[in-house]
């Protein structure tokens, strides 16, 4: 995707997110994320966006010195949601995209920061849909974009009881173009490729199933799984979501 749909993207799925929250009521359970009622979607997604349109904003390369914002009354944040949003897209649409800000990957630059925004706010976004029973698929382009930043820059924080995978995988958009197989390394990592290649087990769905089993937010059961069952399953639990 280029940079310019990222953040149309943003801006869609931003507004979608208030909109199915005040739909859903904030005292509603999100059955996607356990123990979340929707006002705790909305402060995390609050935070998550002040977060990082301040780093992009003051072109931080270190956290020194930042604090984190004291959550306001329930009453008070689909309004401070709205309007931190509007500040978001303004920060991060006039920065370049090649600014040099701190991140927590490889990639240290405010490009990194509109993509990552893109994708969490499109997740959210249907985890509000669902809370407000309208569970809509993510846009298409945008989930296959999401399941390539999910292995490029998710799979490496494995989860503490993860067990080898044993095995590679082939990932498939059936819808968007996507694909991708994971092979473990000597060294014990996963090595991953944009190919079309036989897995030991290949994992094959729409773009945004996919990413929503990868997410965790769906069942493996989502999704078309072929070959061995067992590696494709370690594989989806394999990455630590904290």
């Amino acid at each position: 995707m280029e940079h310019t749909s990222y953040l149309s993207s943003l801006a869609r799925d931003g507004v979608g997110f208030a909109d199915a929250c005040e739909n859903a009521g904030l005292a509603a359970t999100v059955a996607s994320c356990p123990g979340w009622s929707v006002a705790d979607l909305v402060w995390h997604l609050t935070e998550v966006h002040q977060f990082w349109r301040t780093i992009v904003g003051e072109r931080r390369t270190t956290l020194e010195g930042l604090e984190r914002p004291a959550r306001p009354a329930d009453e008070d944040l689909l309004r401070i949601y709205r309007a931190g949003f509007t500040e978001t897209l303004s920060v991060l649409g006039a920065a370049d995209p090649a600014q040099a800000n701190w991140t927590w990957s490889s990639d240290h630059t405010a490009a990194f920061v509109v993509r990552r925004m893109a994708q969490e706010t499109g997740v959210h976004r249907w985890d509000a849909d669902s809370a407000a029973g309208a569970s809509a698929p993510i846009e298409a382009e945008l989930a296959s974009d999401g399941i390539d930043e999910f292995l490029t820059h998710m799979l490496g924080d494995v989860v503490a009881e993860a067990v080898p995978i044993d095995g590679s995988v082939h990932l498939h958009c059936t819808d968007v173009p996507g694909e991708w197989t994971v092979r473990p390394t000597v060294a014990g990592g996963l090595n991953v490729i944009r190919e079309h290649a036989k897995g030991d087990a290949a994992i094959r769905g729409t773009a945004s199933d996919l990413l929503l089993v990868l997410w965790r937010r769906q069942a493996l059961t989502s999704v078309d799984v072929v070959g061995d069952g067992s590696v494709a399953a370690r594989f989806v639990a394999h990455t630590s979501l904290d």
